[in-house]
């Protein structure tokens, strides 16, 4: 299963892909192509450490979302990609991209969904005052962080938190089961059914 990587920034979450992958736990999965729409993402960094093929697409110039996916679609065609993950992809994809990889592009969030959904989760958390945040992975859907979800993980929200150190402690469970979703797909174990998924042995 060829796997493109999406990113904007840091690029963490990259990085455990890759580190996953280069520990046998990724399952099927092989990570071919890191694409950013920021030349200047410091994630990039991750993938010349591991010899990844790198593509620049910058988002400024296109009048319309559209314009660009469209591009960004052939780029992924072109390397025969079986499954898209966004990894801190600081754009929202239209019905365009959508529809080219239905059922192919992942996500990584950082709360609990359907709680929190869009910008600033954390502060989301901390300001409405929930005992428990998280992360989850799920597919995406025309809707923002409104598809069928794959994995979560629980994370405390403590008295003393702030946003940063909700953050951290949230980013280790997302290392983990961002991998862990993408090996569960290239093994054929996450099927959708409606708006559920459902992982089978």
């Amino acid at each position: 299963m060829k796997v493109a990587v999406l990113i904007s920034g840091r690029g963490s979450n990259l990085k455990a892909i890759l580190e996953a992958e280069k520990e046998n736990k990724l399952g099927k999965a092989k990570v071919v192509l890191i694409l950013s729409n920021k030349p200047e993402a410091k994630g990039l960094e991750h993938a010349r450490k591991y010899r990844k093929k790198i593509e620049i697409l910058e988002s400024k110039g296109y009048e319309k979302r559209e314009e660009y996916d469209k591009i960004l679609v052939r780029i992924l065609n072109d390397y025969e990609i079986d499954l898209v993950v966004l990894a801190g992809f600081m754009r929202i994809l239209s019905p365009v991209f959508i529809e080219a990889f239905r059922n192919r592009v992942i996500n990584i969030h950082p709360s609990l969904l359907p709680s929190f959904p869009g910008l600033h989760a954390q502060k989301q958390a901390l300001d409405y005052g929930v005992k428990i945040s998280g992360c989850t992975v799920h597919f995406v859907t025309e809707e923002v962080d409104g598809g069928p979800i794959i994995l979560q993980h629980p994370v405390e929200v403590r008295d003393d938190d702030t946003v940063e150190s909700l953050s951290q402690r949230i980013l280790q469970y997302e290392h983990q089961i961002l991998p862990k979703a993408i090996q569960l797909i290239s093994e054929g174990k996450v099927k959708i059914e409606g708006r559920k998924t459902r992982i089978v042995s």
